[in-house]
């Protein structure tokens, strides 16, 4: 992997682990919406991987790749939300679905079926599962939901840290617990789909087969099922407030 200078030989390295960028890729893809382009995933993981080649400096191996891994995903990331990938009428629908779903929710002290979300919302069903399907790669939590009151992003407040990621924002104990408990009040087939996604990391097809269902009715209870969870957890409109400053702390691994 070295030149005859004992320089890292780039161009060999690239070509080694670009099998690596189109697996992050891929693995990404299956959670986005379809307007999410390949090839751009690619080109941004690409230069992720460049990074993480020019930052390491404990020599190759399965260290190496783990760390890679990160950097491409990282820069992937950062790619979507540059580029907005989320349409604005997307989220939209959403709020409106998640309003729905928790006016429901505080009147009936239930979790309202989908013919009731859609009666709440004024939209047929068909047109309310339609939305559903449309919102794959919806996620519980966006950097963008932590907006100041002048409208300014979180992105430009907070340092450029991994530490402050979505999952991050939420690992505050209240979160935890709020999130335990409104999974747990999941319908239970929605469960079996959170569980089967996020546990077994079964993917949607493979879920549909356990579950006997179609492909495209699995991402439509899983798109429900994080609306769900995020009118549980922000119903009232509060998020939890980013901490500034110094990064919170990395767990060390158990």
């Amino acid at each position: 992997m070295y030149d005859e200078q004992g320089n890292l030989d780039k161009s060999h390295l690239i070509e080694s682990y670009a099998p690596l960028v189109k697996r992050i890729a891929n693995q990404l893809l299956a959670r986005l919406p379809a307007s999410v382009q390949f090839d751009d995933m690619m080109q941004n993981g690409m230069i992720g991987l460049l990074d993480a080649l020019d930052r390491f400096e404990d020599g190759l191996g399965a260290q190496f790749e783990t760390y890679a891994a990160q950097r491409i995903r990282g820069a992937m990331l950062d790619g979507l939300r540059e580029t907005d990938w989320l349409p604005r009428s997307l989220r939209r629908n959403m709020r409106r679905i998640e309003a729905a779903i928790n006016t429901l929710e505080q009147r009936n002290g239930r979790a309202p079926t989908e013919a009731e979300v859609a009666q709440e919302m004024d939209v047929p069903l068909a047109e309310y599962q339609h939305m559903l399907h449309e919102a794959r790669g919806h996620q519980l939590l966006y950097l963008e939901d932590f907006g100041d009151e002048d409208g300014g992003s979180l992105l430009d407040a907070l340092p450029d840290d991994e530490a402050f990621t979505p999952l991050a924002l939420l690992e505050d104990a209240d979160q935890r617990r709020n999130l335990i408990r409104a999974i747990e009040a999941l319908p239970e087939r929605e469960k079996q789909i959170m569980g089967l996604y996020y546990e077994q990391e079964l993917n949607l097809r493979e879920i549909g087969e356990v579950l006997e269902v179609s492909e495209s009715r699995v991402c439509q209870l899983h798109a429900q099922c994080i609306a769900r969870l995020r009118a549980a957890i922000f119903g009232n409109g509060d998020l939890p407030k980013p901490r500034r400053g110094r990064p919170p702390k990395k767990r060390d691994p158990a």
